[in-house]
């Protein structure tokens, strides 16, 4: 079964519940067509064309009606129009760049972020509308062609290394254990990693299976390896006698991030990471943005770190290896290395084949002395059957020479091999 660190399903069943007496700031005329645009998600008809089929989860649920919620007050406070449905284009669109440049912010003052997701959510709402008038016979031209859809940067918490290693020795035993399951794992926190059990673990702690029904939708089940903390997991299970089907990390994401924090602050200060966010607004899943950022250079293919972090598309690496300076970083450098390269490999060769020649030349030099060596011994022993003895013994100093010298050069040549 998967667990929901977020009690998803819960919160968005006792909203509709309660959603029943009415909604605040929000007119009858929208209340009903916001309900038949949630009723159509919740079991996945009418879905926009090239989006994924079926019904939407609990999650994406929530996030629909509380962005379509926030569009339909605007909507009212700005133009006092009570119908989302009778928004123009042109309307529309100054309401996005408003909400883009800071000139409309949310109610409590601050300026939105990202206002992608409240247009993206928009235009599936009136494709949505759109689909069902169609049935009706009834043609709604599509006002939301022109709007900006393009991916915003996210401020994120940007780590060296180094400063994961600091964080990981200076932090509590559970989440030093935490700090690196998440960093090499690359795991979402806390939705996937809630739900890994031990029996979720393979070959020793070096590979982790994430299950299919507990990653997120558009996602995938995978089967990754670990390299960077199965000792001090196998550690952390064996100390807490951990077994079966019981859960790796029993823990509240919101006690975890804020505990992190806490560590982050002390420990980094609260100045800008390279990513933009406060080192002190430091979240479990900032880990997960730093461990592609830790693996990237180090996977030889793309499609093997997208399966890693289980991602379809390649945008998110796109990112991170422009945030890493990993566009073209070739210089005259690395072409005087691949020449260095060649030419050492060519004195190689060069030195193989002046060896084999030394070898042969060592080879017919032993046979020459050998027999040389062989003829003095037969004429020696014919000068001594006749008594010629004199020339016999300068003889015999002469194949001691021979001898001497043949043994000397085969040194000779086996120092130069």
């Amino acid at each position: 079964m998967r667990i929901d660190p977020y009690n998803n399903k819960e919160k968005y069943l006792a909203w509709r519940e309660k959603s029943k007496q009415g909604i605040e700031g929000v007119s009858k005329a929208n209340i009903e067509i916001l309900w038949r645009y949630l009723n159509d998600m919740e079991i996945g008809i009418n879905v926009t064309k090239g989006t994924r089929k079926g019904a939407r989860s609990f999650v994406s649920l929530i996030s629909s009606k509380d962005r379509i919620i926030s569009i339909m007050k605007r909507i009212k406070e700005i133009y006092s129009i009570d119908k989302i449905t009778d928004i123009n284009e042109e309307q529309i669109h100054l309401l996005f760049a408003n909400m883009e440049n800071g000139k409309l912010t949310k109610p409590n003052g601050e300026k939105y972020i990202c206002v992608r997701d409240f247009v993206k959510m928009f235009k599936a709402f009136w494709h949505w509308y759109q689909r069902i008038s169609k049935k009706k016979s009834i043609e709604i031209p599509d006002i939301t062609i022109d709007l900006d859809t393009k991916e915003e940067k996210p401020d994120w918490v940007y780590l060296t290394e180094e400063q994961v290693k600091k964080l990981a020795d200076n932090a509590r035993y559970d989440y030093k254990v935490l700090i690196w399951f998440l960093f090499d794992t690359g795991i979402r926190a806390p939705t996937e990693l809630v739900n890994i059990r031990f029996s979720d673990f393979f070959n020793d702690f070096k590979e982790l299976n994430i299950r299919e029904e507990t990653v997120k939708g558009g996602s995938f089940g995978r089967r990754i390896k670990l390299l960077l903390c199965p000792s001090i997991i196998k550690e952390y299970v064996k100390a807490k006698n951990l077994k079966d089907n019981d859960q790796l990390f029993d823990i509240n994401s919101a006690s975890a991030n804020k505990y992190l924090k806490r560590l982050a602050k002390r420990l980094l200060g609260e100045e800008k990471s390279q990513a933009g966010q406060k080192y002190s607004d430091l979240t479990m899943y900032d880990f997960r943005h730093n461990s592609c950022c830790y693996w990237l250079p180090r996977y030889k293919s793309e499609s093997a770190l997208k399966y890693r972090f289980g991602w379809r598309d390649s945008d998110k690496i796109h990112y991170y290896s422009e945030l890493l300076g990993m566009r073209d970083t070739i210089s005259e450098e690395d072409i005087l290395i691949d020449v260095t390269k060649t030419e050492i490999e060519k004195r190689l060769t060069k030195s193989e084949k002046e060896n084999e020649l030394l070898k042969d030349e060592m080879n017919e030099t032993k046979k020459q002395i050998k027999t040389i060596y062989e003829l003095v011994e037969q004429l020696e022993i014919l000068l001594k059957k006749y008594g010629i003895t004199q020339i016999g013994k300068d003889l015999s100093e002469l194949s001691f020479i021979i001898n001497k010298q043949s043994k000397s050069k085969e040194g000779f040549v086996a120092e130069r091999l």
